[in-house]
């Protein structure tokens, strides 16, 4: 590697190519799936009454983020000790499971390829998985709706957002960020987990606050230079519709997509993002991917200023 280059973008070079080449390894090797499972570990001591949840929530909150920035950070101080060459690779490998580009891509072309070949019974099953609602009775359009708003909603969380936190904050803010994400997977929902889960769901909008502006911004700077796109309605839809979903982050993401493709987005009994002018189709699920790709390349490019500022003390 050039030396002239500081190390932090060479590690992020690495780690989104090896993404890109290779996606993720399997959960017995995934830091987040540890995260997870020590996450269930700690969920196991729950107290019973409601207050003493909402505080053990908040002590899981600021633990499990904390014990896995730790460790990161002194992974990779071993690794400096080592040499250059095994800093950059270990560290590059461990941010690379900090953020997914490649499947969300996948998944969402699993989905259209499914969508284009009829099979609503399998495309129903995949849907499962991917969002949180009953996709018993879900037909084609709706599930080519509900696989945009994935792609879209996820731009933040599954990419800019540890990405930013890699270039402001190192490696130990990026597995902390993805750390906190995954609680607020987790248990950061009503229901059981309405008191346990509060600290961590209310971190998680926090700590997205910035990112899914800069994520919903960057995909309209994709709606101006893709075909197929267009920036007027995608920034009018955005301002008009962006707090009309629950989240507080999500709806930036997901209203500009709208916006761009001229379609409209919703969730039954939730919130509705758009103007229905388009008729949904699977084409548009590829022009939302390669928006998606757009918005990531350009988090990558403001990453690498935001390392080059901080390294030349600027």
């Amino acid at each position: 590697m050039d030396s002239n280059i500081p190390i932090e973008i060479q590690i992020l070079f690495i780690a989104v190519v090896t993404d890109l080449l290779f996606g993720d390894p399997p959960n017995k090797l995934h830091p987040t799936a540890w995260i997870g499972s020590s996450i269930m570990w700690m969920k196991h001591m729950t107290p019973k009454s409601n207050t003493g949840r909402f505080i053990y929530g908040a002590i899981i909150a600021i633990t499990i983020p904390s014990i896995w920035a730790i460790l990161s950070y002194l992974v990779g101080h071993v690794a400096v000790l080592l040499n250059d060459i095994a800093n950059i690779l270990v560290t590059a490998l461990i941010l690379k499971t900090t953020f997914s580009i490649r499947m969300l891509h996948k998944t969402a072309f699993r989905i259209k390829t499914l969508v284009e070949n009829n099979n609503l019974e399998q495309v129903r099953l995949e849907m499962s998985a991917l969002v949180s609602r009953n996709t018993t009775n879900m037909n084609d359009k709706q599930a080519i709706a509900a696989t945009i708003e994935s792609v879209s909603e996820n731009v933040t969380d599954s990419f800019v957002a540890p990405i930013l936190a890699f270039a402001l904050f190192g490696l130990p803010g990026a597995v902390a960020y993805r750390a906190i994400n995954t609680l607020d997977s987790m248990i950061g929902y009503r229901g059981e987990y309405e008191y346990l889960g509060k600290v961590s769901a209310k971190l998680d909008d926090l700590v997205n606050f910035l990112p899914a502006r800069f994520a919903a911004f960057m995909l309209w700077i994709s709606s101006i230079i893709l075909p197929g796109l267009n920036y007027k309605s995608a920034w009018h839809i955005m301002i008009r519709d962006h707090a009309k979903t629950p989240s507080p982050n999500a709806g930036w993401t997901m209203s500009i997509v709208a916006g761009a493709l001229g379609v409209t987005l919703a969730k039954e009994g939730e919130y509705s993002l758009g103007d229905n002018n388009n008729i949904l189709q699977t084409n548009y699920i590829s022009k939302a991917v390669k928006s998606m790709y757009f918005g990531a390349g350009m988090t990558v490019a403001v990453a690498a200023v935001l390392i080059l500022i901080i390294d030349l003390g600027l």
